[in-house]
């Protein structure tokens, strides 16, 4: 289930007057227009504001180039016809402590803020009250990655103003914030938004530009139904969200629940006439000494007796033989690295030279992944191609064995015993230049069933996952 779309959905029909009945009875949107202007030229022969480049008088009309049609009460107009203040934000430092809270724009995260993690400024007590905060401003952000973003102010308990790259929109008292809100979440104002932002490398929007924004305005009584229901639905909506994101994450914990059982021997039942794996160890080691699971002190775990504890390095038959390039005229390859994991293909490089810190690879070879934040995912060479070498970055450890399925070593590369092996192991600054040495990770001990018994288990977890991921995807 797609609840963004959900989300616009019951947006667009609230701005578009289909989301509650009209009442014959409630009093037009054009009545509350007129009482904006009337209490706005009040105040500016009052000197208490300025009056705008274009005056209150100057209200176009849109009969004939609507946006799209709205209910016969309803007004067309801009935001700063029905706004009482548009103000930039003040520039000042954040501090530790001060006299109020500053707001910021990364202080804003989904349409929350977390005034505990605010900071702090001081600003002159003479200026400050025109930049204080109340319950029902919206701030906009002007700039950057997140421009067009809004936040409702409610719940204000501690003094508070606004940093310079947010813009203060303050509504009417016939207007109601919360519909401002809805509308700034809609779909026709991100389509202005994205018409009216300027900037490539940092796109903003300025206060003009904001105040410039079409909106359609329901009759105040219909404000109040519409903001009544949209929240009840999305109220609806988030409890999906939060649903999804737990079933998401049973579907995970099931997928790792699999995983697990598979790499313990407990996911398929046991043939007795498979062959053992120890025999498997001998064929691919000659020189290997029968013996039974105590050749390994500590063992992570018990497996059943057809199976045989081994590690990366006994039964890695991978060297790193330097690749012709003659056998690419073009000095083309394909190149496998972190990005063509995350999107399911290999990437193909020309006119690059092939350098030793990549690695020739074969189809079906295993790579894993040793940097985080992708440790432990595996990946199964399968993309490759004849007559072009293929190449695997310096991301990857190489593990190669023709008697060994690929997808087993996938499977148990990726499963929660593993990733705790490499995430004891990982050294680095952090971040990124974190990742698990190669020295040790072919050192780790790793489950081997039989060769059948791994085919079983192989079919077993894309069985289950493809359930799984059937469900995922329908939520």
């Amino acid at each position: 289930m797609d609840t963004k779309k959900l989300r616009q959905k019951i947006l667009d029909l609230a701005i578009h007057g289909k989301l509650v009945p009209q009442d014959p009875n409630d009093e037009p949107a054009s009545v509350l227009l007129e009482r904006i202007r009337a209490e706005k030229e009040r105040l500016i022969k009052e000197g208490k504001i300025k009056r705008g480049k274009k005056s209150a008088s100057d209200t176009p009309h849109y009969e004939n180039e609507a946006p799209f049609e709205v209910p016969k009460s309803w007004e067309w107009t801009t935001i700063g016809e029905i706004a009482s203040s548009i103000l930039y934000g003040v520039s000042e430092s954040a501090k530790e402590i001060g006299q109020y809270k500053l707001l910021r724009i990364t202080d804003i995260q989904n349409n929350k803020v977390n005034w505990e993690t605010v900071p702090f400024t001081d600003y002159d007590k003479n200026k400050a009250p025109a930049y204080l905060l109340t319950d029902g401003d919206i701030l906009f952000a002007r700039t950057g990655a997140t421009v067009g973003k809004s936040y409702l102010v409610e719940g204000l308990k501690d003094p508070a103003i606004y940093a310079s790259y947010l813009i203060r929109v303050q509504t009417s008292s016939v207007i109601l914030p919360a519909y401002i809100k809805f509308f700034f979440e809609s779909g026709f104002y991100w389509e202005q938004i994205s018409l009216n932002s300027v900037g490539i490398g940092q796109p903003n929007v300025n206060g003009t530009t904001l105040a410039a924004l079409t909106i359609p305005i329901p009759t105040y009584r219909e404000q109040l139904r519409i903001v009544e229901e949209a929240k009840k639905w999305l109220m609806v909506i988030d409890g999906l969200d939060v649903e999804i994101e737990d079933l998401q994450t049973s579907i995970a914990q099931a997928k790792s629940k699999i995983l697990d059982l598979a790499i313990h021997g407990k996911l398929v039942s046991q043939d007795p006439n498979d062959e053992p794996a120890i025999e498997l160890l001998k064929r691919i080691n000659p020189k290997f000494t029968p013996c039974d699971n105590a050749h390994y002190e500590n063992v992570p775990f018990e497996i059943p007796k057809s199976w045989r504890w081994t590690c990366m390095a006994e039964v890695n038959e991978y060297n790193s033989a330097s690749v012709d390039p003659s056998k690419s005229p073009n000095n083309d390859f394909e190149l496998y690295s972190v990005p063509a994991y995350e999107t399911g293909m290999p990437e193909f490089v020309k006119g690059k030279d092939i350098s030793s810190s990549k690695k020739s690879v074969s189809k079906n070879d295993v790579l894993l992944c040793k940097i985080n934040p992708h440790l432990n995912r595996a990946w199964i060479v399968s993309h490759y191609k004849e007559n072009m070498p293929c190449l695997a970055s310096s991301e990857w450890i190489i593990f190669r064995n023709s008697s060994i399925i690929p997808q087993y070593l996938s499977f148990c590369f990726t499963s929660k015993y593993f990733k705790e092996l490499m995430l004891s192991n990982v050294s680095g600054v952090g971040g990124s230049l974190m990742r698990a040495q190669p020295a040790i990770v072919n050192k780790y001990l790793f489950p081997l069933p039989p060769i059948n018994e791994q085919c079983r288990i192989v079919a077993a977890i894309q069985e289950y996952y493809e359930i799984l991921d059937n469900m995922s995807a329908n939520l």
